[in-house]
């Protein structure tokens, strides 16, 4: 076993906490700014007006209106784009560089377009499978989504469009948002449900952050003085701006005291009606309105928004880019969860395709929802491929899942799927046809029956406008399944560690609104941290391919902050292929309870038959701490550390040892 120090000194240290790139110049132009505004124009200025996904001109200060666009997987309103895989599906494809590819594709659709900023992405972990949103989201672990998020914002910010990461905090359910309580703890909130925003602001230095719908330990998100004051500005100094969800704002005075600096989508509290008497009587001060115009216009002019056109002609709608940034990523993000070997097709076979799914690309609905240019359905995918397709046949595909009817935004969705598609799966079998299951869903679905009953199952996702060419050429083998779960799929719902706490139990009165709480009671056992016994059916980080590999031994050594860790793995099967590696690490005597095992580093690697590559990662020391609520940070502490490299949470193949003194 190998022993390594740590200087004490260096065990609190924070990363890098410079917020938003706002520099001293942008901030001197803003306050001349607003140092030039009228009372009614600063009023206007801080909620949206017109179609609700506008910030107000003034045009004699050169100020333009500024445009917002949904969404996380595409942009929307009074538009259509490319339709990209959903967030769930982004996350599965394990592989941040595509990610901050995605957010490039998103960035251009935005220029061409004449969109300033775009309303994603939705990094809330996913607590439970029954949220209507999580399709959105990145999934149950905060490192991958942190990874995730990062890599989308970089990607997006990079094209001169400003990202939006939401929804701060604890959006973890569409139940009856308006008036959800949740309470979670201090380590619970810093561990789990903060880190994904925390490294969108500090790494990423995202322009803006919208709160959530929900209360958060009693308090509505939009105006939550701990979450927007305490937590964005001063511990992770966040000098961009924040904006409400729209129609989450209640109370004039608490918005202007220590709520958002933008009202969306328009003034229901921050209008001239309400605020002039208020300013009149010295309740709220000009002071605070002039702080949030200055944090909304430093932000833009950093942005370049007062000095340039957004619109750039240069950039087609119908973007090439976009579409092949489309095609990989849906064909990276596939999750091959089961396979008797039927897989892949050969050329010659048969085969009939049936299901709600065939001739369709779903989607989640609500603002995630994209109208897109152009779209390929399973069915057509299979027809450009020259697949044989009868009416009755080596083989029957039978397309089923969710949409945007059935799984959206403001209402949670069943565990099992859509009425009548299991049947449509048993009329199938009892044909006696080999069946291939495609499912459609943003999150776990109750596969316990059917899995035994098919011969395979590819998880779909929402693939985006490109998924019918992708789950084709995944069928017959020209693309070989490389996406891993972002989630963990429960046997039963029962064994979802959330689902004893998830539905409030009882509500109360706060303020003439029925308020419910929801208790985080598993803590940070969340998702795969969680399962104890209870395995999953599918854990997180699985994921099939047409191809073997294996695992050498770990090498671990210090390097700069923390430690590289290595390994070799090899390709064993019979073509190339591409293995995600997941590197957990475990304390083996923690002084609070922890996780079993939790994620903090992985590499997606493409390696080709037969061949070895050595695969290595960085631990930072950060990624042994733990949040420490007596000293309100996080701490390391010295002891025994297991390092285990896997191809999923339950499939551990080495593990390696060290101590830290």
């Amino acid at each position: 076993m190998k022993r390594f120090f740590f200087v004490p000194a260096l065990l609190l240290a924070s990363i890098c906490l410079n917020g938003q790139v706002i520099s001293s110049e942008h901030q001197k132009r803003a306050a001349e700014l607003v140092r030039q505004m009228t009372l009614d124009e600063k009023i206007s200025f801080v909620a949206g007006y017109e179609d609700g996904f506008h910030i107000s001109p003034v045009e004699r200060l050169g100020i333009p209106a500024i445009r917002m666009a949904d969404g996380p997987q595409g942009v929307r309103n009074n538009t259509r784009s490319t339709l990209f895989a959903c967030g769930v599906a982004a996350a599965a494809s394990w592989n941040p560089e595509l990610v901050r590819e995605m957010g490039v594709a998103l960035g251009q659709d935005s220029r061409a377009r004449g969109v300033h900023i775009l309303l994603g992405p939705g990094v809330n972990i996913c607590r439970s499978p029954l949220c209507g949103r999580n399709f959105e989201y990145f999934g149950e672990d905060p490192f991958l989504a942190s990874e995730t998020a990062v890599a989308y914002i970089e990607g997006v910010q990079s094209q001169g469009v400003m990202a939006t990461v939401k929804h701060f905090a604890l959006n973890n359910q569409e139940y009856d948002r308006h008036h959800t309580n949740s309470i979670a703890d201090e380590r619970t909130l810093n561990e789990i449900y903060f880190p994904a925003f925390r490294a969108a602001v500090e790494r990423a230095h995202v322009g803006s952050v919208m709160t959530s719908y929900n209360l958060v330990n009693g308090v509505h998100s939009s105006e939550n003085a701990f979450l927007i004051e305490e937590t964005l500005r001063e511990k992770w100094n966040f000098s961009g701006f924040t904006m409400s969800d729209w129609t989450s704002t209640y109370s004039p005075v608490l918005l202007m005291q220590d709520g958002v600096d933008l009202e969306m989508p328009r003034g229901y509290c921050l209008n001239a009606e309400n605020l002039k008497p208020l300013l009149a009587r010295g309740v709220v001060t000009e002071a605070q309105l002039d702080a949030k115009i200055q944090r909304i216009l430093q932000t833009c002019i950093a942005f370049g928004f007062l000095d340039r056109p957004q619109l750039d002609t240069s950039i087609p709608e119908d973007n090439p880019y976009s579409r092949e940034v489309a095609y990989k990523l849906a064909c990276e993000s596939i999750v091959l969860l089961k396979n008797d070997g039927l897989l892949p097709l050969a050329k010659r076979q048969k085969i009939c395709v049936s299901g709600p799914a065939a001739e369709v690309i779903p989607c989640g609905g609500g603002s995630g929802a994209v109208d897109p240019l152009y779209a390929v359905s399973l069915k057509e995918g299979l027809q450009h491929l020259g697949a044989k397709m009868v009416d009755s046949a080596p083989v029957e595909i039978v397309a089923v899942g969710f949409d945007k009817t059935t799984e959206y935004e403001n209402a949670d969705r069943t565990f099992a799927l859509p009425e009548g598609q299991e049947a449509l799966v048993d009329e199938a079998v009892a044909r006696g046809h080999k069946v291939i299951l495609i499912v459609n869903a943003g999150g776990a679905v109750d596969l316990s029956r059917l899995k035994t009953k098919v011969n395979a199952i590819l998880w779909a996702w929402y693939p985006g406008q490109e998924g019918g060419k992708a789950l084709a050429e995944i069928l017959y083998g020209k693309v070989n399944p490389s996406g891993r779960l972002p989630v963990s799929f429960p046997a039963s719902l029962e064994d979802n560690p959330s689902q004893a706490f998830y539905y409030p139990p009882q509500a109360y009165t706060k303020r003439g609104h029925s308020v419910k709480p929801s208790v985080y009671g598993e803590g940070v056992f969340v998702g795969y941290r969680g399962y104890g016994d209870a395995k999953p059916l599918y854990p997180f980080g699985f994921g099939l391919d047409y191809t073997s590999f294996s695992y050498g031994p770990l090498s671990v050594e210090p390097s700069g902050n923390g430690f590289d860790v290595s390994l070799k793995v090899t390709n064993t099967g019979k073509r190339a292929g591409a293995e995600t590696i997941q590197l957990y690490v475990r304390e083996s005597n923690p002084s609070v309870p922890r996780p079993e095992r939790e994620l903090k580093a992985f590499s997606k690697v493409n390696i080709g038959k037969g061949k070895t590559e050595t695969v290595h990662l960085h631990l930072p020391r950060e990624a042994f701490a733990y949040y420490d609520t007596n000293i309100h940070g996080w701490k390391v502490n010295p002891g025994v550390f297991v390092l285990e490299a896997g191809a999923s949470a339950l499939d551990i193949r080495c593990r390696a040892e060290m101590e830290i003194q």
